[in-house]
């Protein structure tokens, strides 16, 4: 079993889907449209939410990332911090490396450091408002 987050953005779901994959070397990744989808002729997607991403997907090593932008006329989505991503492995230069990016307009919540857990762990809230925790994990 597998639990995948799904980050729900509006409007800027393509950009940041690029991102994560720049961020992440992700070269290929799954991206559609609502107006790629296929139309029902009783709910005809309104021309405003075309263009939006109705479903993207980043696959990484170890889970899978996806995405979405809000329907229009769904609520907004709202920040919070209930939940934050834990990007855990093994690799102390990547973390670094992935750290360094999601920071670029983000801010550096813990600096990366080693703890008694962990010999390098911090976290940061990138450029949308997403949580993410570091953890090198031996």
């Amino acid at each position: 079993m597998a639990i995948h987050p799904y980050l729900v953005f509006e409007g800027e779901t393509r950009e940041a889907v690029q991102f994560y994959a720049d961020v992440f070397g992700v070269k290929d990744y799954i991206l559609t449209t609502f107006g790629e989808s296929p139309q029902h002729p009783d709910y005809p997607i309104p021309e405003e939410a075309k263009h939006l991403v109705m479903h993207a997907m980043i696959q990484l090593p170890t889970a899978k990332l996806m995405f979405s932008d809000t329907y229009p006329g769904h609520p907004p989505v709202s920040s919070g911090n209930r939940i934050t991503l834990a990007y855990v492995v093994d690799d102390e230069a990547h973390i670094r490396q992935v750290f360094e990016r999601l920071a670029e307009d983000g801010k550096v919540t813990m600096p990366l450091q080693e703890t008694f857990w962990s010999k390098c762990y911090g976290g940061v809230v990138d450029r949308y408002g997403i949580e993410w925790q570091f953890s090198h994990e031996a």
